[in-house]
């Protein structure tokens, strides 16, 4: 069995700041819902031996885009087109189809969205200002993969090169765009900047939504990815929601990045320096968001982090069940593969044959030729 860090969160369950309002998720449900090429996508039922039933959301295949992601970034590169168009005079009430449809055209061509990003975010921020026209510059870190930034090229996007790990690109797309004029779409948020993380979180509610509409039961346990915490936080909203305070959420993270289980552990906000090189490249991040921090420091359950060893594993476990999943996406199945056999974590947990687990599987094979590597293809599934 791989090495685990299981830390339990001593705060679960106190009142907090409401981080996402209904009133917002509304707003973004209606607008994702009605772009072309819009379906839930699917939840898949696992071979599990010992639980009732474990569930997979798998995300592989949202707006062609490979990842949950495609559900924020871009929704919130509409909102800020669309405030600024106001703001400059050109529309008070811009849509989405308005803007696909090129009625704002040389105006929204003027305005410049940019990101950090280790592959995914980026590929949305991009692809939403593609299809709404706006310009984008893409920043990454040295170690995202040449195949990640080709899939953001794609979409017209600029990609710019930083030295250091993802925090350090994050802290240089905000100075550039302070300097140039651009507005910042990330998917993590610190004091001063809320609102584009927050529509962002918003987005990515509706993941979850689908997912626990589609269950034939409540579920008492929920593995989620950590990373900044955005996705965990938006799927621990939405579960507070629609199912109350029982279901337990886990956030599953590498221990080579594990800011989220190392706050829950100090019971505040902490971030973990380093490189922060790990496979699961989505997660490789060193500072929590500070709006996901605050609704999952009440809300998350636990958190575990996690030995990359375990990685190629439980690809080609879901590989063998007909599920293509990338690297971050099998956080959760390790955390439960590490948590099940192991007695003590079992009952930390509270898991048992009766759970029934619900996991999120983020990403697919998000860079095609890793993941060929990785679950020993002799060649990448797609483009």
């Amino acid at each position: 069995m791989h090495p685990f860090r299981l830390v339990l969160n001593r705060n679960h369950g106190t009142p907090g700041i409401v981080a996402l309002p209904d009133s917002g998720y509304r707003r973004a449900r209606a607008e994702i819902t009605s772009w072309p090429g819009y379906a839930p996508t699917p939840l898949r039922q696992l071979q599990y031996p010992g639980l009732a039933t474990v569930h997979y959301k798998d995300e592989g295949g949202r707006f062609g885009l490979g990842s949950f992601k495609a559900l924020g970034g871009a929704y919130a590169v509409l909102r800020v087109l669309v405030a600024e168009l106001a703001k400059r005079g050109v529309a008070p009430n811009a849509t989405g189809a308005a803007l696909e449809g090129g009625a704002y055209r040389d105006a929204a061509q003027q305005i410049t969205v940019t990101c950090a990003t280790d592959g995914n975010h980026g590929r949305s921020v991009a692809w939403g200002a593609q299809r709404f026209g706006a310009r984008c510059v893409i920043f990454v870190h040295q170690h995202v993969s040449q195949g990640r930034r080709d899939a953001i090229a794609r979409y017209g996007a600029e990609i710019r090169e930083v030295a250091g790990n993802y925090d350090d690109s994050v802290r240089a797309a905000q100075e550039t765009a302070e300097a140039e004029g651009w507005f910042v779409i990330s998917d993590t948020s610190y004091p001063g900047y809320t609102e584009p993380p927050r529509d962002v979180m918003q987005g990515y509610r509706l993941m979850a939504e689908e997912a626990l509409a589609a269950l034939p039961a409540p579920p008492t346990h929920v593995f989620v990815p950590g990373g900044v915490g955005g996705v965990a936080a938006a799927v621990a909203t939405q579960l507070r929601s629609m199912c109350g305070t029982e279901p337990r959420l886990v956030i599953a993270e590498p221990d080579r990045a594990a800011c989220l289980t190392d706050s829950l552990d100090a019971g505040r906000l902490t971030t973990v320096g380093g490189n922060l090189d790990t496979v699961m490249a989505g997660l490789a991040c060193g500072e929590p968001s500070l709006l996901a921090w605050q609704e999952l420091e009440r809300s998350a359950f636990a958190s575990m982090a996690l030995s990359d060893d375990a990685v190629p594993g439980a690809m080609r476990a879901l590989a063998a069940q007909g599920i293509e999943a990338g690297e971050s996406a099998v956080a959760g199945l390790i955390a439960l593969d590490c948590a099940w056999p192991d007695a003590a974590a079992r009952a930390a947990l509270g898991l048992s044959e009766k759970s029934r687990v619900l996991i999120f599987g983020t990403e697919g094979a998000t860079d095609p030729a890793l993941y060929a590597q990785i679950v020993g293809l002799k060649s990448p599934s797609r483009d």
